[in-house]
């Protein structure tokens, strides 16, 4: 399968899609079922009660389910309050959620209390710019002040009038939403399901392919397969094992039958290069240790840099915090999706 190819399937009566770029599985989709909200809902929310302990606050959603805000200060018990869904909840705990909302669309992001029209870096071309800038000042007309808006990268080489129209249909969604503020509880927007998240994620480049069709048929399974291994193949003969408990995820390095001088190095930076994606594609979060092959400290910093140039483009956010004193490598890392284990459930 060559080319960067988008399958849109069904796993288990849920939307699902993956992404695949020359044969590997790059991103994956699935819906959380059960009405579970997917991350980027929006609700209105009741400020429930302060945990200063935790530096944040519960906040009531509708259908008696709560969410977590790390945030304490300008809020008062009984008070209103817009909040985003941003990640998933592990049973019994609540929703991570934030009042800093964002209002995505294919070609645009909208950013309360953020202002100012900005293009995203990636899109060079200075007439393109140009154009983009004039198309944004014209959708955002009369917008509330405090609105900003960010032209993504799939703009780039889009139709004019598309673009123009995502802008006014997101910025007139935006404006109804936070006008929205009285009331119970009540889900306001909801999150995009697994094939919205293709379709609006993955368009930058644009897919060579979009099939509409089985996992099955396009070797998914058994990419998926070999996700739900601890086990990941490296070059050389080496391998990693990505093992999740309680506590964090522990990852661990081998040379395996390589027994040359720079073995260590070269299974160490293809591990580095292949993490992000492995820890998105298994949906796996939190603190994060990695039992590195052994190598002469030297060597640390060129894995440093090629550390952070792997997480550099990852949308979850990370934080590489570097080597304890015992050699191992620590960082954390956003739980924004459900484990894919959870997501898989019965294989049958």
């Amino acid at each position: 399968m060559k080319g960067r190819v988008i399958v849109l399937d069904q796993w288990l009566e849920r939307q699902a899609a993956a992404l695949v770029v020359d044969g590997v599985l790059h991103d994956l989709a699935i819906d959380l079922g059960d009405d579970t909200p997917l991350p980027g809902a929006i609700y209105r929310g009741t400020v429930d009660r302060l945990v200063k302990g935790q530096g944040g606050v519960f906040v009531k959603l509708p259908e008696g389910q709560s969410g977590f805000l790390r945030q304490v200060s300008g809020l008062a018990p009984g008070q209103s309050v817009l909040v985003q869904v941003t990640g998933t909840a592990e049973p019994g705990k609540a929703l991570p959620v934030t009042t800093r909302l964002l209002f995505k669309s294919r070609y645009a992001i909208l950013t309360p209390g953020a202002p100012g029209l900005n293009i995203s870096r990636r899109i060079h071309d200075e007439d393109s710019r140009a154009n983009l800038e004039a198309l944004a000042q014209a959708g955002m007309e009369g917008a509330p002040r405090d609105l900003g808006l960010i032209l993504r990268s799939a703009c780039d080489g889009a139709d004019e009038a598309e673009i123009a129209e995502d802008i006014l249909e997101m910025r007139d969604l935006a404006v109804a939403v936070l006008n929205d503020i009285d009331g119970k509880p009540e889900l306001l927007i909801e999150g995009p399901s697994a094939h919205e998240t293709a379709w609006r994620e993955w368009a930058d480049p644009a897919p060579d392919e979009v099939v509409q069709g089985r996992f099955a048929d396009h070797g998914i399974h058994e990419m998926l397969d070999q996700l739900l291994s601890p086990r990941v193949d490296l070059s050389g003969g080496a391998h990693a094992l990505i093992e999740p408990t309680r506590a964090l995820i522990a990852v661990d390095v081998n040379t395996g039958t390589d027994t040359s001088p720079a073995a260590s190095l070269k299974a160490n930076i293809a591990l580095a290069r292949d993490l992000p994606r492995q820890l998105r594609l298994r949906g796996l979060g939190g603190q994060i240790v990695v039992d590195f092959a052994p190598m002469p400290k030297k060597d640390r910093a060129t894995l440093d840099q090629v550390l952070r140039a792997a997480f550099k483009g990852e949308s979850s956010e990370t934080s590489l915090s570097g080597w304890t004193n015992l050699g191992l490598f620590e960082l954390v890392r956003k739980r924004d999706r459900a484990a894919l284990r959870d997501l898989l459930g019965d294989r049958g």
